[in-house]
């Protein structure tokens, strides 16, 4: 069927995926790379659980760029 986004969320989450970071337009491939990068340092090197770090990397982008379009477009689903 044509389910979209929904369907490609709901086969994940049937995979077993606990979190899933989507986009909700298409942002920019370095703008989408410096989030990414961010976000990793958080969890991984900063130790945050990953709903932390998420909200972390948003944050981090949010000061460098306020322009809502590189950094608002991602959402963390559980």
């Amino acid at each position: 069927g044509n389910e979209g986004v929904y369907g490609l969320q709901r086969a994940f989450k049937i995979a077993g995926v606990k979190y899933l970071i989507m986009s909700l337009w298409k942002v920019d491939d370095r703008s989408t790379q410096a989030f990414m990068a961010e976000f990793y340092k958080q969890w991984l090197q900063g130790k945050q659980p990953i709903p932390e770090a998420f909200r972390a990397a948003q944050k981090s982008m949010r000061a460098k760029s306020p322009g809502a379009y590189d950094w608002a477009g991602f959402v963390l689903i559980e």
